[in-house]
């Protein structure tokens, strides 16, 4: 069955493989707590994903980047027998099955998780009768739950994003604004909306932000985009908004000015991408995160942050060929 299996509807022709291989993964980070085995088992997805060839067995496979000789026998089991016994293990194990239902809430993750099932909460029908239970965040988080499992439509998506342009705009024509995520990516779907926000008069030598953000969260929730607030914070957002019949979750990040490229260029992602970037940097000779970039001197001690006017710039410096958002799905 494995070996007839259709395209996903991102084209993915080896979607099977990279669902239990993102299973794998989810396990590993809220379950075992191993961050190694979650970032190889996503990266094997990931290699997989943007394969363009149904792969046949473990060994055609392991000429992927990220695809080793354990991920490639759990390929050959899966092609050959159509499941994994790891996978069925995890998926009978009560403690685990719990831990994964419950990390599904937005603001819960594996420690609050585990806390729960302690005092006998091991299930979403459970948790809805245990509100006092929850932080705000999770409330929330509970509320929404299946709107915010919901992909977001690239569609929808647009649409929220020329609601942000026209009223941040009419507040102020001088904000730069930017959806990043897998949306800047160019993918088809989303799991929330990722937006960045700067303004000229707002520098990271200032660290004043004069409740810009205020002024642009107040702005959205007076045409009825924002629905909720979880946090808010002086350069921080999160919450939820409505645009149609779906509850989606949407953070504001409001960045210095002098940082917002490097913050553009980090947001965007891939995770997986900015890890190899960075370690490019490095190898160069500069550090690179999403404030900044710096050279790295002889003693070793990073300089002063160069400037940057572009994403172009940042590539240059590390002699780093230039990537589109849409080629750093790794």
């Amino acid at each position: 069955m494995s070996k007839r299996k259709a395209p996903s509807k991102d084209g993915n022709v080896n979607s099977d493989f990279c669902d239990f291989l993102q299973e794998l993964a989810e396990y590993e980070k809220n379950v075992a707590g191993n961050i190694f085995k979650y970032n190889a088992y996503r990266k094997a997805a990931s290699s997989l994903a943007s394969h363009p060839v149904r792969v046949q067995s473990g060994k055609e496979a392991m000429k992927l980047d990220g695809v080793g000789k354990k991920i490639a026998d759990k390929l050959d089991e899966f092609i050959k027998t159509g499941e994994l016994q790891k996978l069925k293990k995890i998926r009978n194990d009560d403690t685990s099955t719990a831990i994964n239902s419950l990390v599904r809430v937005s603001g819960i993750g594996p420690s609050k998780a585990k806390e729960l099932i302690e005092e006998g909460i091991t299930t979403i029908e459970e948790l809805r009768k245990h509100e006092d239970k929850l932080n705000h965040h999770q409330i929330i988080g509970l509320k929404y739950l299946e709107d915010f499992e919901e992909k977001i439509p690239r569609e929808e998506i647009e649409q929220i994003e020329s609601v942000i342009r026209s009223e941040i705009g009419s507040l102020d024509p001088q904000f730069n604004i930017t959806i990043c995520g897998s949306y800047r990516r160019g993918k088809k779907e989303s799991g929330d909306i990722d937006t960045l926000i700067s303004h000229p008069s707002f520098t990271s030598s200032d660290k004043k932000s004069s409740k810009l953000l205020e002024s642009v969260v107040n702005k959205l929730k007076e045409c009825g985009l924002i629905v909720e607030l979880i946090s808010m914070g002086d350069v921080k957002f999160m919450g939820a908004c409505k645009l149609v019949e779906k509850t989606r979750r949407l953070d504001i990040r409001l960045t210095p000015f002098d940082q917002y490229h490097c913050a553009v260029l980090y947001f965007t992602g891939s995770d997986l991408f900015n890890k190899e970037m960075r370690a490019h940097a490095l190898n160069n000779g500069y550090t690179l995160n999403e404030y900044c970039i710096r050279r790295v001197g002889s003693t070793g001690t990073p300089g002063e942050p160069l400037p940057v006017s572009c994403e172009e710039d940042i590539f240059d410096y590390i002699d780093y060929p230039h990537k589109k958002p849409e080629e750093r799905n790794l």
